[in-house]
Formats: structure tokens, C-alpha cells, sequence
């Protein structure tokens, strides 16, 4: 759940809160706590409660994505886990006991990551009163798929769920594989997460038109670690000649550990001059920025879903991608998408050089997956997948007439 205005961090939660809401859905949404941040407020209309789980100096598990660092290197962090796991259990039970003592029960429970939210939950509500719903999005399987002595607790948390989802196809089948039993299997469907369609499609196809053949350069938008893969995309434009885009820009945004050592490669590639460093900008800087490149590419492994690529193809704008985990959810050669082989350098270069000097090619694949991403991917689509998602949970429960349809996710 974001921060604070503009932040990335859980937004695509809160986008489908609000988008449940305008749908006649109550949500009320339990976060764990960060320093500074209130203990309760409404944020686009939806109701937020923030979990304190330590002192400032130790509440940093959160929203950062440093969590499972955090935790290998420190016994510390590893204490300051144990302690979210409880504050996050006691503040649902509490949530719940309160809307039952008002008469207007909570018709389910939505829990965001197996771990560590549906963790914290685990045997923390009779099975089935109220139905839990848990989402996997990606940083939760990569850690259990990494961690063997994880695999059993992730099947026992699933398995006290109504129902299960993850963001993609991918990581659905990484998780059935994970917690797979005979005669006991887990059903896990594929629900997405929403981007905030309105502000990569602002201004429609007028806006699109006027940045048409102004368009320029490629753009990578990621995290600068080695799952991302901006080695990949440097070593792939050093392969670009001067007929196919050796003077080509690339506008790189983001920041990470290995920033340093990828300026270095660039540097001795001789691609600095042609290199743009951002570093973290906001949301609506970034799609100003989608809007003007001729190409986004993501030549990343293990995406949970993938969602810079929807957010460019919303924006009309081609994207290059991995032909790997979730990215084959959202980038479909099908839907105006382009694949390569993870690894394929020059397979790599050779797509940057067709999208980026064949312009009609380039705006037909820009048009058909903003067709394909609009009507999968808006608060709108992903919030009807859930509410159907809910309704099934809900048939199964005891109670047939819930009074009100709430969720917490």
C-alpha cells in the first residue's frame, strides 16, 4: 500500500481497493507501518490502517523490497519478521472481531503475498469464516522457490485458503509445482494486478498521434540488478551498426546495486555518450517518458508479471521483452509484443533495430498492445476478475446472506 502520494510501492493494491469501492465493495486495508506514517487514514477514499511492529529504527521490512536482504543478513531483522508476523495477525483478528461486535462482519479476507501476510494469517481464523483469498506477486514464490525448507509452510498457508491466485501464468505454475502433493492439489488461478490506466493513455489516441514520428530512443525502466538485465540491453546496443541505430539513445531509469558497475560497462563499450541516467522518478514523469521513446525494453528473468511492460504498451509504445516467466503474459507477439530468446544478444539487437527504423511497424505494434493491456489490465477489468474471484470464495462459506460484501486485503 503506498506511502505517500506518487509512491510505487503496494500502488496496484490500492488501485484495486479504490476500483472494488466503485463497485459498492467496502475495503478496509491493514499495512504494516513505516516511520512517519499515520496509524489510520483514507487514502482515494479507502481505509487504511497501519501496523507499528517496532521502533523507527528497526520498521524497514517494508516497501522497499529489501526484505528478504534485510532478514539473511541480520538476526536483528529476523526478530523485527517475527514481530510484523504478530502485528499483522493481531491487528486482522482485531479488525475483524470489531466489525462483528458493529453487526456488519467482514464478508471475506484478501491476503497480498503468501508471505508474509497469508503467513501471518495462517490458522489465525477458523477455515473458511471468512473465506481467505491469497495473492502471490512474485518476490514471495522467487523466495520460496529458492528456499526448500519454505516449500512445506507455503503449501500449508495456501492450503487454508478458499481460494488462490497469482499475478501470472508463470508464477501460478512455479507455485503449483512448489507446493504440488498427490491427492491433495492446490488450485491457483491467474488474476492480475491493475495499473492506473488513466495516466499512461492520457490524452488517447490525440496524444498519441502527436508524438508519433517524435518519437526517439529506447528506454529501460527497471531495477539496476542482475535480474533486470541492462547488461543484456548495453551488450545489445554495442551490436547495433550505424544502419540499424549505432548513434540510437538509451534513457535508463532506476537505481540499484550494480549501478556502478553497469556505468562502467557502458563506459567502456563506449556507449556513455549515448546513455541517459535517471536514476527513481516519479509516475508521471516516467510516462512522459514512455509516451516519447520509439521502444521500452525489458530484458529481465523472473518478472512476477511485468508491469513497466503494460504500463508502456498503454502508452502505444512497442516493447522488447524476455521470452520469460510472467513477461509471457503481458508481452504477446500476438497482441503487438515482441520476444526474444532470454540471452539472444543478438537476437536482442537485431528486434531494437526493426522497432526502432521501420516507424508504421513500430505504431502498428504500439496500437495493438494498447488494445491487448486495456482490456486486461485497467482497475476496471482486474477488479470485475476479483469480484468474480470473491463470489466463488463466498459460495462456499456458511453464511449465505452476508449483509454487506467487504474485503481486507
Amino acid at each position: 500500500m503506498p506511502r505517500h502520494a506518487g509512491d510505487v510501492a503496494g500502488s496496484f493494491v490500492l488501485r484495486l481497493a479504490v476500483a472494488l469501492q466503485q463497485r459498492g465493495v467496502e475495503v478496509q486495508v491493514i499495512a504494516p507501518g513505516a516511520p512517519g506514517l499515520a496509524a489510520r487514514e483514507q487514502v482515494d477514499g479507502v481505509a487504511i490502517t497501519r501496523v507499528r511492529y517496532a521502533a523507527d529504527a528497526d520498521m524497514t521490512l517494508a516497501y522497499d523490497g529489501t526484505m528478504a536482504e534485510q532478514v539473511q543478513r541480520s538476526w536483528r531483522a529476523r526478530l523485527t519478521l517475527v514481530r510484523l508476523l504478530f502485528a499483522l495477525r493481531r491487528a486482522t483478528r482485531e479488525a475483524l472481531d470489531a466489525a462483528t461486535r458493529a453487526q456488519r462482519p467482514f464478508a471475506l479476507v484478501h491476503a497480498h503475498w503468501w508471505f508474509p501476510a497469508g503467513l501471518a494469517l495462517w490458522r489465525a481464523m477458523p477455515r473458511g469464516r471468512p473465506p481467505l483469498v491469497i495473492t502471490m506477486h512474485g518476490s514471495d514464490v522467487r523466495l520460496a522457490e529458492h528456499t526448500t525448507p519454505a516449500h512445506p509452510l507455503m503449501r500449508a498457508v495456501l492450503s487454508r485458503a478458499t481460494r488462490v491466485t497469482a499475478v501470472s501464468s508463470w508464477l501460478a505454475d512455479t507455485a503449483q509445482r512448489l507446493v504440488q502433493r498427490p491427492g491433495a492439489p492446490i488450485v491457483i488461478d491467474v488474476a492480475p494486478m491493475p495499473v492506473e490506466a488513466a495516466r499512461y493513455d492520457e490524452g488517447g489516441a490525440a496524444s498519441r498521434a502527436a508524438v508519433g514520428d517524435d518519437r526517439r530512443g529506447v528506454l529501460f525502466v527497471g531495477r539496476l540488478n542482475a535480474q533486470k538485465g541492462l547488461r543484456d540491453l548495453l551488450d545489445a546496443m554495442a551490436r547495433l551498426d550505424s544502419a540499424s541505430g549505432a548513434d540510437l539513445p538509451l534513457t535508463v531509469v532506476g537505481d540499484g546495486p550494480d549501478r556502478a558497475a553497469l556505468q562502467s560497462l557502458a563506459q567502456a563499450q563506449g556507449l556513455a555518450p549515448r546513455i541517459t541516467w535517471l536514476g527513481t522518478l516519479a509516475p508521471d514523469t516516467i510516462a512522459a517518458l514512455y509516451r516519447s521513446a520509439q521502444v521500452v525494453v525489458m530484458p529481465s528473468r523472473g518478472e512476477g508479471l511485468g508491469l513497466v511492460a503494460v504500463e508502456a504498451q498503454l502508452c502505444a509504445t512497442p516493447v522488447i521483452a524476455y521470452a520469460d516467466a510472467g513477461l509471457l503474459d503481458v508481452v504477446r507477439p500476438e497482441s503487438g509484443g515482441t520476444l526474444v530468446t532470454p540471452g539472444d544478444i543478438a537476437a536482442l539487437a537485431d528486434a531494437i533495430a526493426r522497432v526502432t527504423t521501420d516507424r508504421d511497424h513500430a505504431r502498428r505494434l504500439g496500437d495493438a498492445a494498447r488494445a491487448f493491456v486495456q482490456a486486461q489490465f485497467t482497475p476496471e477489468a482486474v477488479a470485475d476478475r476479483y469480484l468474480s474471484v470473491y463470489r466463488e470464495a463466498l459460495a462456499g462459506a456458511a453464511d449465505d446472506e452476508p449483509a454487506t460484501e467487504r474485503s481486507a486485503p
